[in-house]
């Protein structure tokens, strides 16, 4: 009798055993499906970072044109450092106007606005234009692939090595959907990207005989409901390619494919992770970007005090449905911090937490400027608190 208890237990046991596998086959597949016809693919939302759904997320391929993402972004950020205004013309230098595959037909010597150039690019992927705001920004396009290196590492991508500006084949130029999306993520913290990137059609040299239609080569910008970015890719070695974002209910998600047959392909594996996010997950919106979390004391500064403040819409992601309590907060600032100090340098951190579970982890940042106080400054300063102390 209890040989056949046992053996009774030991079946029941391989049965649950196997029925619990083929369950989590079965949701394996159910997730494969998002991008089965890709070499890899990724799925993440925006203020978070959390990864909804991966496939080869680290296999290193050619990005093709989302290389542009990376350009896209050197220049925003030389932009808010004031070293680059929207109205700034820039001339195209015979080797910028000599870029094959997608342009904007620049002839040597042309020159465009800043903003002319942003629009070439996001909309139109325009080669000739990446490359003459690399001139622009870097002197050369290889002293700003050194910048596009340098940024990489800053972010952390241990699968990306550019060689170009323009994603055009070259050996050795390689990232990974995971690095694309961590790119694309950091692109998106400068918002008014996505007035060029969202933008289906537009016009170049609209005052001349050379007038110039764009059309954004992402289709879904006009075809998904709050899609507005950010970048597509081709070359025979990449296929075809596309790093792409949209926002609904709140939420922003980055969706990343690599390596799709055909651009039919494409649109459809975003549209299912894109559908996969907004039906399955909410965001939570704690902070806006730039709201002040603490006051910090700055030594020798031509000010005592300044805010710090959040660097980016903060954010916690949940399952739909599920309600978000019990979160909690934690402020944690440099020590001894003295001047010169920067508008949107990192003086701290924000970390939420539930459960004991660290869900958010984010830069606070200042929200000035502060220089060195002259001697005179100081001076006065000292005497003021003497004359308190008394």
């Amino acid at each position: 009798m209890k040989k056949i208890v046992s053996l009774f237990v030991c079946l029941l046991f391989f049965i649950t055993t196997v029925s619990q596998t083929n369950t989590f086959a079965a949701e394996k597949n159910t997730n494969t499906e998002l991008a089965s016809n890709a070499k890899s693919a990724i799925l993440i939302e925006q203020d978070t970072g959390a990864v909804l759904y991966q496939k080869n997320a680290h296999k290193r391929l050619p990005p093709a044109s989302m290389t542009k993402i990376m350009t896209m972004l050197l220049i925003m950020e030389a932009i808010d450092k004031g070293q680059l205004k929207m109205d700034e013309k820039v001339r195209a230098s015979e080797y910028a106007a000599s870029m094959g595959g997608s342009q904007i037909f620049l002839e040597p010597g042309e020159e465009m606005t800043v903003k002319e150039m942003l629009k070439g690019i996001a909309i139109g992927s325009a080669n000739d234009a990446a490359v003459a705001m690399a001139e622009r920004i870097g002197g050369s396009e290889e002293a700003f692939v050194d910048k596009m290196n340098k940024k990489a590492k800053e972010l952390g991508l241990k699968d990306t090595k550019f060689k170009n500006v323009t994603g055009l084949p070259v050996k050795g130029h390689y990232s990974s959907a995971y690095d694309m999306a961590i790119l694309a993520k950091e692109l998106l913290k400068h918002e008014e990207i996505t007035k060029f990137t969202g933008t289906y059609e537009s016009y170049l040299r609209e005052d001349s005989d050379k007038k110039f239609w764009l059309v954004n080569t992402n289709k879904l910008v006009r075809y998904y409901p709050g899609v507005d970015g950010l970048k597509t890719g081709f070359t025979n070695d990449a296929k075809f390619c596309l790093t792409a974002t949209a926002k609904k209910n709140g939420m922003r998600v980055i969706a990343v494919i690599f390596g799709a047959p055909s651009t039919k392909e494409r649109n459809a594996q975003v549209t299912k992770m894109l559908d996969y996010a907004f039906s399955q997950y909410a965001t939570h919106n704690l902070y806006k970007k730039g709201k002040a979390l603490a006051e910090v004391k700055i030594s020798k500064g031509n000010v005592k005090n300044i805010h710090a403040v959040t660097s980016e819409p903060v954010s916690v992601l949940t399952k739909k449905g599920e309600q978000l309590s019990d979160v909690k907060k934690s402020v944690k600032l440099k020590d001894h911090l003295k001047a010169p100090i920067k508008k949107g340098e990192p003086i701290g951190t924000l970390t939420i937490h539930k459960d004991g579970k660290q869900l958010v982890k984010t830069e606070l940042v200042a929200d000035q400027n502060v220089k060195p106080a002259s001697w005179w400054h100081l001076f006065k300063r000292a005497i003021g608190l003497f004359t308190k102390a008394h």
